[in-house]
């Protein structure tokens, strides 16, 4: 054990005996955060701004409309005319036109109001939040209109009956947090190809002992091929787990990002993930059998598979093919169970997310046991 732990002490001498290792394991994380903010920082919020075009005179239930949309919450009208709505809407200066045509006034008091139409350039992410609103003031003008019938002095009486009628309600605002979720998605996604490149490159020091001599020295000690290994791995995870700390305490408290999980189930999470990402590059290092071999193929595993699992962007954007082999992925399954905490399921009701990281980890080390058992090139390192 003093053999391991003195082993340890060297390696991570060595490794930080480097600055760019500092930028690299805790540098980059950082940046990751950084770039996750500014992807979703200006996502949301805002005014919405709308522009309103009357063609239907100064009929009070026209005017009463238009005041109606003045008055929502983080709405702005600007009223205008055809050729400026259409060239503002393309330009950007307007979210979205409304367009009272004539005839608009007539058909709500009749109960079937028509004669509205909701114009954008950027679909229904805009206009949906005013139309929503918008449906339901004239549904219930509207109903007005069908009890009353053709009776237009009933309508004016009760329509101005329900104008000054006062209606009690409490509200409570509350904190818009889907942000923050998404950031802290796009920066553990991040995180996730850091934890697998950190893992390698230290395994990787395995083949660069070999390479330099330095093993068969070190063999010569009281040392242990399986404790120089054992070595490299607690060295390893020690790493990681000072990646996943630095990273969740600077999202929280340097950024200010609610993750919307507790502290502890974050880092269990990414824990249990660190041990796959360790098992994972010992396997690596069992099929290579010189340091350019082991690079040729951490390339091609590291951030090909964290782009079929999500960690760039959301995997539900991508085709469900791509989605079922993303599910042969421990990347997935670490992302599926940041996802399913935020959304506010308890970590204990997560046990086959867990599980299937724990086999993840326990299938890696086994045939990474058992190539450097059989295979004569490496067997020197057990």
């Amino acid at each position: 054990m003093t053999n391991i732990l003195w082993i340890a002490r060297r390696l991570l001498h060595t490794t930080f005996r480097k600055k760019s290792s500092w930028i690299v394991y805790f540098g980059l994380p950082i940046a990751a955060i950084l770039l996750s903010m500014l992807i979703y920082g200006s996502s949301s919020g805002g005014s919405l701004h709308v522009g309103v075009l009357n063609k239907d005179g100064d009929k009070t239930l026209t005017q009463d409309t238009i005041r109606f949309v003045e008055g929502l919450n983080n709405v702005k009208i600007t009223m205008t005319d055809e050729a400026s709505m259409n060239k503002d809407i393309a330009s950007g200066k307007l979210d979205s036109g409304l367009i009272f045509e004539e005839g608009f006034a007539g058909s709500v008091q009749d109960g079937h109001p028509t004669h509205l139409r909701l114009v954008s350039a950027k679909g229904a992410e805009v206009t949906s939040y005013v139309k929503a609103l918008l449906d339901g003031y004239l549904g219930n003008v509207a109903a007005i209109g069908q009890a009353t019938k053709d009776e237009g002095d009933a309508f004016d009486a009760i329509y101005a009956d329900y104008k000054t009628s006062s209606f009690k309600f409490d509200s409570e605002s509350l904190k818009d947090t889907a942000k923050f979720k998404d950031m802290t998605y796009q920066s553990i996604g991040f995180l996730l190809l850091f934890l697998l490149s950190s893992a390698f490159n230290m395994s990787g020091l395995i083949l660069k002992e070999r390479e330099d001599r330095t093993f068969l020295r070190l063999l010569s000690s009281p040392l242990s091929a399986r404790g120089f290994v054992l070595a490299n791995v607690l060295v390893t995870f020690i790493i990681q787990v000072l990646q996943i700390v630095i990273t969740l305490l600077i999202l929280k408290y340097a950024f200010g990002i609610d993750s919307g999980i507790p502290f502890v189930d974050m880092l269990g999470a990414l824990l249990l993930f660190s041990l796959v990402a360790i098992s994972l590059a010992l396997l690596l290092t069992a099929f290579s059998k010189n340091s350019r071999s082991a690079g040729a193929l951490q390339t091609l595993i590291i951030t090909p598979t964290c782009l079929l699992a999500g960690c760039f962007f959301p995997a539900e954007i991508m085709p469900d093919t791509v989605q079922k082999i993303a599910s042969f992925l421990p990347q997935h399954w670490l992302l599926d169970t940041i996802t399913k905490l935020q959304d506010g399921q308890a970590i204990g009701n997560l046990g086959l997310n867990m599980a299937i990281l724990v086999a993840f980890a326990a299938v890696f080390t086994l045939v990474a046991i058992y190539r450097f058992t059989r295979n004569n090139d490496v067997r020197q390192f057990i």
